[in-house]
């Protein structure tokens, strides 16, 4: 392992040079805060590992304001306390129980590599996806009944559709999880759902009224 381990790129080692020298420097205080009074997120967000999905520009946050967990299409699986590893159970867990969050929003973006993923193994045409050694395809398969709602959907429709879809099932399988539930319940914590689409720099949210996302 050793020699496969190397220094950081020149241009992340300038980068943080330059973070260090001005926006640290100039909020040293606040950083020092943070750090001896420990976190206190309003809201979680739970996004997709897109490069192009940049939640703190998105929203304009500071360092501490979300608790911020991503993966693969923004998925949450359902509930299922077998013992095994679930980093995104994890991640909210710790966000309900210990920090407490106030808001817990999904948000899902145009585009997604992970949605287009989904659609081609569905249809057939991503077999190395359906192969059991595959994490990306086995984390795939939890979006696979979104695919099954919205399959007769017009082809050109279908993957802004899937997209969607990302997040109404994370919203659903939130809900299996009984700390979630006593928390909304209780009126200590609510549920959101968004996309972005990157390029028009929209922001639609979810109405469970009426099934659709609406522009913000």
């Amino acid at each position: 392992m050793k020699e496969n381990v190397r220094p950081l790129p020149s241009y992340l080692i300038q980068r943080y040079q330059g973070w260090k020298a001005t926006t640290y420097a100039e909020n040293r205080s606040w950083y020092r805060r943070l750090a001896d009074e420990g976190q206190r997120p309003r809201a979680m967000i739970i996004s997709c590992c897109d490069s192009r999905v940049h939640v703190t520009s998105l929203f304009g946050a500071d360092s501490g304001e979300f608790f911020s967990h991503r993966n693969i299409a923004n998925l949450v699986p359902p509930f299922n306390p077998d013992g095994d590893h679930h980093g995104t159970s994890a991640a909210i867990e710790y966000a309900v129980k210990a920090l407490k969050v106030a808001h817990m929003i999904v948000l899902g973006h145009s585009q997604c590599g992970g949605v287009k993923g989904c659609h081609a193994m569905c249809t057939g045409h991503a077999p190395e996806l359906e192969e059991k050694t595959s994490f990306v395809g086995t984390w795939l398969n939890l979006l696979r009944p979104g695919f099954e709602r919205v399959k007769d959907v017009p082809e050109t429709e279908q993957i802004e559709a899937l997209e969607k879809e990302t997040v109404v099932i994370s919203l659903e399988n939130l809900m299996t999880f009984p700390f979630v539930q006593s928390a909304l319940e209780a009126g200590e914590m609510t549920l959101h759902g968004l996309w972005h689409d990157i390029g028009a720099g929209n922001l639609s949210q979810y109405n469970p009224q009426t099934g659709a996302f609406e522009q913000i």
